[in-house]
This record gives C-alpha cells, sequence and structure tokens, in this order.
C-alpha cells in the first residue's frame, strides 16, 4: 500500500454534531493538497459519501484539525472545515459550535491536555473566527467522563454535561455584530418578493427571515421543509444575494458554489406547541421562539450552537425579527429558550449594557463521546 496515504484519526461526536478529527501535523501542509486529502477521507463529492469516512449529511461531514498553539502557551488552536457533499469544496469560512464541545475531548486524549479533577478546562482558540471558547468537563480517575444523565435535544443518548462557553462571540466573521450597520432590513429578490431580514454575525453570522414570509408556519420539521423545493429555492436566492452583500462573494451563484455555510440562514416565529419527529411534543411554556436553521443548502435537523448563540443574540437586540417574535418576557433578560426541531435548547448570554451592548460572553451545555480512534486509507492517486 505505497500508494496509499494512512493517516490517523478519530471520529467524535460533539453535540448534535458528529466529525472527523485530525493532528494538524498528520495531515499536508499545502493546504490545496489538505484539502484534496480530506475531501478524499470524506468520500466527497458523493451524496452518498459511500467511499469515505462521512456520513451523507451536513451534520455528519465536518472536520476538526487540532494543535497545539504556536502563540499561547496552554491553547489548543482548532480548524474547523464544512466539507461538501455534492462538490469539492470545503468551507473554511466559520466554525460549528457543536463540534466545538468535542475539542477539549480530542485535545485531552490526544496528551495535549492534562486532566484535572473534579473538572478540566480547556482554552480553545478558533482559528476561523479568531475567537476563544472555554470547554469545562467533568473528570474522575485521570479521565475526562462522557457518561452522565444530561439529554440534549437531537441526541437520542444521555452524556455528561460539558458547559461551553463562547467568548466575545460577535463579529466572527464580518468583525461586526450587525453588519450592515441595522437591526432590520428588507430585500427584494426577482420573482419571488420582498422579504424583511436581520443579518447578525455572533459565534457565526446567519440571515433571520420570519417564516410567515417564506410561506410558512415555523413550526415545520426540517424533512418536511426539504420537501418544499419551491421554499428551499426561495431561501438560498435570498442567501446568496446577501453573501453578495457582505462581500464574500461576487455573485449570488458564486456564494451557492463558494461559500455554502456562511451566512447561515433560518426563519423564526412566535411560540407554538409542535411534536419533534421522534413524537415528543413540545409546549408553548417551554420556549420562548421557534426557529429552524439551514446550511449548505439543507435544513439543519437539529439546530447549531453557534446559530443558537446568534439567535439569542438576536432576541436580545430592540428591533431585529427575531426580537419581534421572542416572548416578552425573555426580551433583555439574557437567557433565551430556543424551539428548535428537536425541542428546547437553552442558551445564557453575559451582556454588558453599560456602554451600549456588548456580548462577553455566550454559554451552552452539551454533550460529547469519542466513537472511534484509527487510520484513514487515502489513495495518493486520487488527489
Amino acid at each position: 500500500m505505497s500508494n496509499v496515504l494512512k493517516i490517523p484519526c478519530s471520529i467524535i461526536r460533539g453535540g448534535t454534531s458528529k466529525g472527523i478529527f485530525f493532528r494538524s501535523e498528520n495531515l499536508p501542509e499545502d493546504h490545496e493538497k489538505r484539502e484534496k486529502v480530506i475531501l478524499r477521507a470524506f468520500g466527497s463529492p458523493d451524496l452518498r459519501q459511500i467511499d469515505g469516512l462521512a456520513g451523507a449529511n451536513s451534520l455528519t461531514s465536518k472536520v476538526a484539525i487540532i494543535s497545539q498553539s504556536k502563540d499561547e502557551v496552554g491553547v489548543i488552536d482548532y480548524t474547523f472545515g464544512q466539507v461538501s457533499i455534492t462538490s469539492k469544496v470545503v468551507d473554511w469560512t466559520g466554525n460549528c459550535g457543536n463540534l466545538s464541545s468535542a475539542v477539549g475531548l480530542f485535545a485531552v486524549g490526544e496528551g495535549l491536555v492534562p486532566v484535572t479533577e473534579p473538572a478540566t478546562k480547556v482554552v480553545v482558540f478558533n482559528t476561523n473566527t479568531q475567537k476563544k471558547i472555554h470547554i469545562n468537563m467533568p473528570a474522575l480517575n485521570g479521565e475526562i467522563t462522557t457518561e452522565g444523565d444530561l439529554l440534549i435535544p437531537g441526541v437520542p443518548f444521555t452524556g455528561a454535561p460539558f458547559l461551553v462557553e463562547f467568548e466575545d462571540p460577535s463579529g466572527s466573521v464580518t468583525k461586526k455584530l450587525l453588519p450592515t450597520g441595522r437591526p432590520l432590513d428588507s430585500i427584494e429578490i426577482s420573482g419571488l418578493g420582498s422579504f424583511h431580514y436581520s443579518l447578525v454575525d455572533a459565534a457565526n453570522p446567519v440571515v433571520f427571515l420570519l417564516a410567515e414570509e417564506l410561506g410558512l408556519d415555523g413550526i415545520e420539521l426540517p424533512e418536511a421543509v426539504e420537501k418544499m423545493t419551491d421554499k428551499l429555492e426561495k431561501i438560498e436566492a435570498i442567501r446568496s444575494r446577501i453573501c453578495v452583500e457582505m462581500g464574500l462573494v461576487a455573485t449570488p451563484s458564486e456564494a451557492t458554489r463558494s461559500s455554502p455555510a456562511i451566512p447561515k440562514i433560518g426563519f423564526v416565529s412566535r411560540v407554538r406547541s409542535f411534536v419533534t419527529p421522534d413524537g415528543k411534543n413540545v409546549g408553548q411554556e417551554e420556549i420562548d421562539l421557534v426557529a429552524r436553521l439551514a446550511s449548505m443548502q439543507k435544513m439543519h435537523r437539529a439546530y447549531m450552537v453557534t446559530g443558537a448563540i446568534c439567535t439569542a443574540v438576536a432576541s436580545q437586540i430592540e428591533g431585529t425579527v427575531v426580537w419581534e417574535v421572542l416572548r416578552e418576557s425573555a426580551r433583555r433578560t439574557g437567557k433565551v429558550r430556543i424551539g428548535q426541531p428537536y425541542g428546547p435548547m437553552e442558551v445564557n448570554l453575559t451582556i454588558n449594557r453599560d456602554s451600549g451592548f456588548k456580548v462577553e460572553k455566550a454559554g451552552v451545555w452539551r454533550t460529547a463521546r469519542r466513537i472511534l480512534d484509527g487510520c484513514v486509507y487515502v489513495p495518493e492517486s486520487q488527489l
């Protein structure tokens, strides 16, 4: 197998995402070759990803590249990539908050960070957004504890609670909390109509739409929305135009092709009861708003952590579409319960309002589990 690369890696679930984790030193230094290796390891492009490690879904087609920071002692560098299923693209623009929750687990397992009891804290520097993330994990008998009683919506099994805190999440990509300078804007799409939207950049930039303006109730499940091809096309048409206005790309078609993951886009609505994909009832009293998100031209099956942070931040900014649909009692509290497809997802914000509006910290509880360690074989002739 002299013409085959043998690369150590791990498959780890973090929150409602699952990714392939690599040590940076085990991948080619050249960026172009590194991308080719990752795409081939994942089995992309292929809708089934049948000849690779990934799972044929945007939630399971993610890569995390980990190393010791060269600049700061005790800090772990983490680079996230969203690997396209349909094209030869790895989107390095933003971060994945769910997968971030597993970075500390991998770093400790690789011996990059020592275990301390009863809790181990790992400081992570996300190179995509140039922001720090603090991951607090329970530990016992020299190991990180992954078994516990926390059940997060979108994961069928319980796990140990990991507190994931994003430091100063505003302006992750655009360097501005409100990239347009306004909490509310409108856009006219030829042949589709006019839409109000709020573009907010906290942990990741997200375009928020009103469900009713898309002709939706807001409580539709992702699988149902994906069957409405006209709705998906409308959502992508809006997203790609705003991507151009953000200056990320030159044309809408280029946005779909080369920036499919950033900005994220979603729709929000006022609290309503709904039923999750596994048949559980979510009552109005459990949530403060209803929201759905999309990425890579697909509906997210659960809810992104970075998207949840952005949703929570947007909900606290007067004038945004998220503020307008938010339960009034949740305004200006910093604590928001998002009614995502699998149930309530809580985000806690620390906001300094003394001199304007500054989000100092955003925290969520996640679970994570190391599933497999091994090597992936990549044919060099196919790179």
